[in-house]
């Protein structure tokens, strides 16, 4: 198993951003992950920069960890031909790190461009399209397409890296799992869905690399890190069927109302005790997870994290894990 440092662009400025991922290579992890948002979930955590202009400034500021996005929708707010350019930039920039992840959206995101908000079956209809253009514009050459949901005429990226982009899909149920074992050079999901990742081995995904991420909280004052962790991922308790339909923080705020800082941590491991964040990975092991990334609360806490993470936690998981 590997482990991953997150970048969540909702809660950081741009600057630090990049000056966290610097550390964090230095601390190393093993990997990076960038969220790609519109907005930030809730209006108090303040953020949410262009994750490609980052990524842009990562490539040249980071010599060695790779560089992946988590994730980029590529169905509305995005055109798959203009993803497939970003991600093929960000090939040659980086020296062929970078891992282009790949989702259905949310409508926190997608709605801002005005075209309303499909339904979940539409959305993995243009989603499959939006995977296949991409894919074909990575492998070099003009491409036409005419689908039902996009048209791409005579399109051409011209500065590809030496190997092509790897393409991760997310996926949490079984429709996107299938998608995934037809279409991705890997998985991503933020849940430990062990029946997922058995439908996406057994479907064409066998042997392919399967990404999670897990929310922590790390500190020495336990009750702080459970306020934290409150402050920062209350909007995630009402699960995935809620989140992608909400437009906006305030609708966030609303549906998180009644959550309890108890609630945020039984999923979010919050203090020191290195066993806490054993067993939190375990369970993601135990459902065929092969790469995790943290996703500490609060950009305050980054470094102390990064310290504890570099001395404690990362050669204890790789015993473990590794």
């Amino acid at each position: 198993m590997e482990f991953g440092y997150t970048l969540l662009c909702e809660q950081t400025p741009p600057k630090q951003l990049v000056t966290d991922l610097v550390e964090a290579e230095d601390a190393g992890f093993d990997y990076s992950v960038i969220s790609d948002h519109y907005f930030p979930w809730l209006e108090d955590q303040g953020h949410s920069a262009y994750a490609w202009s980052v990524l842009g400034a990562l490539a040249q500021a980071t010599g060695r960890i790779p560089l992946m996005t988590f994730v980029t929708c590529p169905i509305m707010r995005y055109h798959p031909a203009v993803v497939a350019q970003k991600a093929a930039t960000m090939g040659v920039l980086s020296d062929g790190r970078f891992t282009l992840g790949l989702g259905a959206g949310e409508n926190l995101n997608e709605h801002v461009v005005g075209r309303g908000w499909p339904s979940v079956d539409v959305r993995h209809e243009m989603f499959e399209e939006a995977v296949e253009i991409i894919r074909a514009l990575l492998g070099g050459g003009y491409v036409n397409y005419r689908g039902r949901h996009f048209t791409v005429d005579s399109a051409k990226v011209y500065d590809l890296p030496d190997q092509p982009v790897r393409i991760g899909m997310a996926a949490f149920g079984p429709r996107a799992g299938r998608l995934a074992a037809r279409h991705a050079d890997l998985m991503i999901s933020d849940q430990p869905i062990g029946e997922v990742v058995d439908l996406f081995h057994g479907e064409g995904g066998a042997g392919k690399p399967v990404y999670g991420q897990i929310p922590v909280a790390f500190g020495s004052d336990v009750e702080e890190c459970k306020r934290r962790a409150h402050r920062i991922w209350r909007f995630s308790v009402p699960a995935w069927k809620v989140m992608a339909e909400l437009p906006g923080p305030k609708n966030f705020e609303a549906a998180a109302k009644t959550v309890r800082p108890e609630d945020v941590a039984e999923a979010v491991p919050c203090g020191d005790d290195v066993d806490d964040y054993v067993r939190a990975v375990q369970k993601w092991a135990d459902a065929g997870f092969t790469h995790i990334a943290f996703c500490q609360s609060g950009p305050d806490h980054q470094k102390d994290f990064r310290t504890w993470a570099e001395a404690d936690l990362l050669p204890v998981l790789r015993e473990r894990f590794g």
